[in-house]
């Protein structure tokens, strides 16, 4: 396993939010989480991420193992700089006063491939355009998808090979939406990049994923393939109004 979630219970402040949950990412994966609001989904990416208290969580048993080696020693800015995991999160959290440019350019500022970056700049804009066309322009001024574009765009700007995705498609129109996950899937296909994925549209999920886990009140309830869990009588009912 690239990346392998071993009985992890965590807590913000004395309330558990995760009761010891086990899973794996293979490279080259996209993996899916899906569950209900509240599930333990957006803590389970905070810990991998090692976002520091308060906002973050606290590991108080388990282990996160990256590459066979623990990350609970790994600093923030380590996950991204040296690991080269990079998490887009809900709400997108983009500069609104800066360009679209200058938001991709922050990102890399950490970054010793300084050789690489070129090519990550043409990357992002072949995967959307349309950030391309409005690369001048306040962050502020862009549509919602385009915001979403565009925190995508900047997670892959830090060099990242490994992707947290805490709801892309949040908000989006049915056709940006479908823009955003044909984006992603070509990444992952033509790029290699392994991606863990968080997403309400749990159909949508099984439909691009490899494999996904159900998270339910902070314990993984379900696993298996995409086909498989589609097919689930349980997941029908409970995320696929089936």
């Amino acid at each position: 396993m690239l990346l392998e979630i071993k009985n992890l219970r965590v807590k913000y402040g004395n309330i558990e939010a995760l009761h010891g949950i086990s899973f794996g990412v293979k490279k080259g994966e996209i993996v899916t989480l899906i569950g209900a609001n509240g599930a333990g989904k957006t803590t389970t990416l905070h810990t991998i991420t090692r976002v520091p208290p308060p906002e973050g969580p606290r590991v108080v048993e388990g282990d996160i193992l990256y590459k066979g080696q623990s990350m609970l020693k790994v600093e923030p800015h380590d996950v991204v700089q040296k690991l080269k995991i990079a998490l887009a999160p809900e709400g997108r959290h983009i500069f609104g006063n800066l360009t679209v440019e200058e938001n991709l350019k922050l990102a890399t500022y950490a970054r010793k491939d300084v050789e690489r970056i070129p090519k990550d700049y043409e990357l992002v804009y072949r995967l959307f355009p349309r950030l391309y066309e409005r690369r001048k322009q306040r962050s502020e001024s862009l549509s919602g998808g385009e915001q979403q574009m565009l925190a995508v765009g900047r997670a892959l700007m830090t060099g990242a090979n490994f992707l947290l995705l805490d709801e892309p498609s949040m908000g989006l129109a049915p056709l940006l939406m479908y823009e955003m996950f044909r984006a992603l899937k070509e990444l992952n296909q033509k790029e290699g990049i392994t991606i863990l994925l968080i997403e309400q549209n749990a159909k949508l999920a099984l439909e691009f994923a490899h494999r996904g886990y159900v998270l339910d009140t902070g314990e993984i309830v379900l696993a298996g393939d995409s086909k498989e869990l589609m097919n689930n009588p349980e997941v029908k009912k409970a995320y696929l109004g089936g």
